[in-house]
């Protein structure tokens, strides 16, 4: 990052000159030795429904970050020895060389890249690569309620919850605006970390073992919780798919995307050989 705006600043310094040179038809409004900046360039600055004196201000310290500018390249251009700007000329037409192509590569890809993972797909990476999605947390399919502490129906919608059939899920559903807050869907996995984030009572009681097939009650200052855990896998178990579903599809995109840059590559020199624009002598 920090080696991107280097390079950037160096880009902005080594062109501002040229970028500015004296223009007759144009009206210049500031000038650092031999360096103009001209109406047309800071026209854009300014909108219609910008006041007066909002305009001026914009204007002046945009005057000033130029002129501060072209007085350190100039100053730059003095004190840098021509090694050193060679070296610095080098890397800015690098760095342009780079935007340009990967600009122009992406282009190319994003035409031509098919964005449909089948499952098929999905299945057959996630099984070759299963080693490389070892859990950094805990995983749980769990639901649960925190019920505030003046809820006085606990003892029934304990009796749902636990029981959890189809009836009992319209029931509880139908009570979701009394909970402080909840979670039904027990298919999906969710991080054990995320789970504490909305039961930091789990944090403070720490002798809760949440296991496979457990159903638990639990109290602290803000209200009764009730959880029931469906499944738990442990650190460093596998992930399973669905978790991992998202990761696995960018690796297979990204994937393709390598194949199709260095198709791209291929073709693009093979065609300038053919057409006698590519030459090594």
């Amino acid at each position: 990052m920090y080696k991107f705006f280097y390079i950037l600043l160096l880009i902005v310094l080594f062109t501002s000159c040229d970028y500015f040179k004296t223009n007759s038809s144009q009206v210049p409004v500031a000038r650092v030795n031999k360096s103009y900046l001209y109406q047309e360039d800071i026209k854009a600055l300014i909108s219609e429904n910008t006041s007066k004196e909002d305009s001026a201000l914009i204007v002046n310290s945009y005057i000033n970050r130029w002129a501060t500018q072209q007085l350190l390249l100039d100053q730059a251009k003095i004190n840098l020895s021509e090694e050193q700007q060679r070296t610095y000329e080098r890397l800015i037409q690098e760095y342009k060389n780079g935007l340009y192509t990967e600009a122009y590569k992406n282009k190319i890809v994003s035409r031509q890249l098919d964005t449909t993972v089948s499952q098929i797909e999905l299945e057959s990476y996630y099984e070759l690569n299963k080693e490389n999605f070892k859990l950094n947390d805990e995983l749980l399919k769990i639901r649960y309620i925190h019920m505030p502490t003046d809820y006085n129906e606990v003892a029934v919608t304990k009796q749902k919850f636990n029981r959890f059939n189809e009836e009992d899920q319209k029931d509880l559903e139908a009570q979701t605006f009394k909970f402080t807050s909840y979670n039904f869907n027990d298919s999906i996995w969710v991080k054990k970390e995320n789970l504490l984030k909305v039961m930091p009572v789990l944090s403070t009681k720490k002798e809760v073992l949440l296991n496979k097939s457990n159903n638990l009650q639990l109290q602290d200052s803000l209200g009764l919780y009730l959880l029931a855990v469906e499944d738990v896998l442990k650190t460093n178990d596998i992930a399973p798919l669905p978790f991992v579903k998202p990761t696995v599809q960018q690796i297979i995109l990204n994937k393709r995307k390598l194949e199709l840059v260095k198709k791209l590559e291929k073709d693009i020199t093979k065609d300038a050989i053919k057409n006698n624009t590519f030459e090594i002598y």
